[in-house]
């Protein structure tokens, strides 16, 4: 054999062999609780494993707006002082200055939230206040207690809100008409980008609480996202993806009005779901801040001197979970101590514990920045599911025989045959240990892909096979090197061509479309750059077994 090394003891022929072996133990080997088991590490995606699909609009709006300060901190203020006549002395670039003829402190005042304040007496009477606040924080302020939804401000040279919540632009202008306001277009419909991104990350977060790791969320343009749960019923779906999960602390004052205490963003901890005299339940902890809003509100309502009149609700998504009463002993120990540790109570039997289950997710992951509508849905039966994956192995197993039939047909040599073969079958078993790895879920458009590469693989044998055989025969070693390397040159233009075809589909495509993209570049990289070279190794040694005898020796 030309004084070479055999092809097994070559450097790529080991790599090729280390690879393919590790891959498969990728597939098939797991360790967990101490204990090596042999069982499929393969994800299959909603096509292959049957669940449910959503598509979710983001609701929201932005909006460049503009309105009078003075006449803001007019209605705002005067309702908020139970009709109080407010009058405007000065506007400053950073305060409002204004007086009503009702006395109050400076905490009612910074209590409302509009900014800190200056007391003083007015000249004629009443209250001189000097509020240290801007224009843009007013319209803010404004749009969220009209609006009841949370309002961002967007840097730039004009006054742009972010307001979550949907919204019209005939609903915004009607909102600004009193206090002189009014939009300035373009108005959008939708999302900022870095909602849209926040949004998604709770998804993962919730989805991930349920076990389900490596869901498939992809986002298109900013107001729209996609979710593939394989597995997961649509009933689960939609409680878990297309439900915001705030939760909301409420007191109860008088007969069935409430008070807010806090959100769920003041929970800093949350353990396991436990059941408590028959009860199902989510022990978790508040923050110092969270702990010492229900102190204030629990002593300024009454609840610690008369705890069964003012019963202290937990709301999830606006749905009452928990109502009841402090105990006697949280009643008394708060008004010295800020309570950290609650218990949320959502019930006895199956549907208490599937609160439970529920409730602990949200409070983990935290609540969706804006509310979503699901715009579309549907479903995979697992039947079906299980019908596609013979149909996907039938058709792998097809593919590889017609690719054996052709291949032999053109060459009738088992010796190229067999390598070639072996050689696309590594390539499959590469790719799937990638995607063991990786987590990357298989569907049809992945499955699609794999087959893509197994074809493309082929011709690049071919060509290598045709360029080493071009005279007939194996040739001297110099001559092979050559047309190896005129073979790779032709090998890697076409690779370079399929990788910039796919680009596109993978940086804007989405859903099944960059699946495909994403898994045959993994394929044609794989190729190129580890199954290609071991195979140029393997075919020489094998066809300078039945090289003609005057080659031997030759360089």
């Amino acid at each position: 054999m030309n004084g070479d090394e055999p092809f097994y003891k070559t450097s790529r022929f080991l790599l090729l062999v280390l690879v393919v072996l590790g891959s498969i133990a990728a597939v098939m080997l797991s360790y967990s609780d101490g204990e090596l088991r042999i069982q499929s590490n393969l994800k299959y995606g909603l096509d292959l494993e049957g669940g449910s699909w959503l598509q979710l609009q983001l609701q929201g709006a932005v909006a460049q707006v503009d309105a009078d300060e003075g006449k803001i901190v007019q209605a705002e203020f005067g309702r908020l002082l139970d009709g109080s006549a407010i009058t405007i002395d000065e506007i400053a670039a950073n305060s409002v200055t204004f007086t009503t003829p009702k006395e109050i402190n400076k905490n009612t005042i910074d209590s409302f939230g509009y900014g800190i304040s200056t007391i003083s007496k007015g000249t004629d009477g009443g209250t001189r206040v000097i509020l240290e606040t801007n224009k843009d924080f007013l319209i803010k302020k404004y749009l969220e207690n009209n609006l009841n939804a949370e309002v961002i401000p967007i840097e730039g040279r004009f006054i742009t809100m972010e307001i979550r919540k949907a919204v019209t632009e005939d609903e915004l202008n009607t909102i600004l008409e009193p206090v002189g306001g009014k939009v300035i277009p373009p108005f959008r419909a939708g999302v900022t980008e870095e909602t849209r991104d926040l949004t998604k990350q709770i998804l993962e977060d919730k989805l991930n609480s349920l076990g389900l790791k490596e869901i498939p969320i992809r986002t298109v343009g900013d107001n729209y996202i996609l979710i593939d749960l394989a597995g997961v019923d649509m009933a689960t779906a939609r409680e878990i993806a297309a439900k915001p999960g705030k939760f909301e602390i409420r007191i109860q004052v008088q007969g069935n009005e409430t008070a807010h205490v806090l959100y769920g963003n003041e929970i800093i901890g949350v353990d396991p779901i436990q059941k408590e005299r028959d009860a199902w339940g989510v022990p978790f902890k508040l923050s110092d801040k969270g702990a010492a809003a229900l102190r204030d509100a629990a002593i300024q309502y009454g609840a610690v001197t008369d705890p069964d009149a003012h019963n202290l609700g937990m709301y999830l998504d606006d749905r009452l979970v928990f109502d009841a009463p402090l105990a006697p002993d949280l009643a008394r120990n708060i008004q010295r101590v800020p309570v950290r540790e609650l218990f949320a109570t959502t019930g006895t039997g199956e549907e208490g514990q599937i609160r439970a289950r529920e409730l602990q997710i949200h409070l983990r992951a935290g609540a969706l920045p804006v509310n979503v509508e699901v715009i579309g849905s549907g479903q995979v039966s697992a039947d079906l599911g299980e019908k596609f994956k013979e149909q996907v192995a039938i058709a792998g197993i097809i593919a590889l025989m017609t690719v054996a039939i052709a291949v032999y047909f053109r060459y009738r040599q088992p010796n190229i045959i067999v390598p070639m073969l072996a050689t696309s079958f590594s390539e499959v078993i590469i790719i799937l240990g990638f995607t063991a790895v990786i987590g990357y879920q298989l569907d049809l458009a992945t499955i699609a892909g794999i087959i893509v590469v197994i074809g493309t693989g082929v011709d690049h044998l071919i060509i290598i096979t045709d360029e080493v055989l071009a005279g007939g025969a194996m040739p001297p070693s110099k001559v092979y090197k050559s047309r190896l390397t005129k073979a790779f040159a032709i090998i890697f233009a076409a690779a370079a061509t399929i990788l910039i075809a796919m680009s596109p589909l993978l940086f804007m495509g989405f859903g099944a479309i960059k699946g495909f993209a994403v898994i045959t570049i993994v394929g044609v990289l794989i190729g190129v750059g580890i199954a290609r070279p071991a195979y140029a190794i393997i075919i020489k040694d094998l066809l300078m077994e039945d090289t003609d005898k005057k080659y031997v020796g030759e360089d």
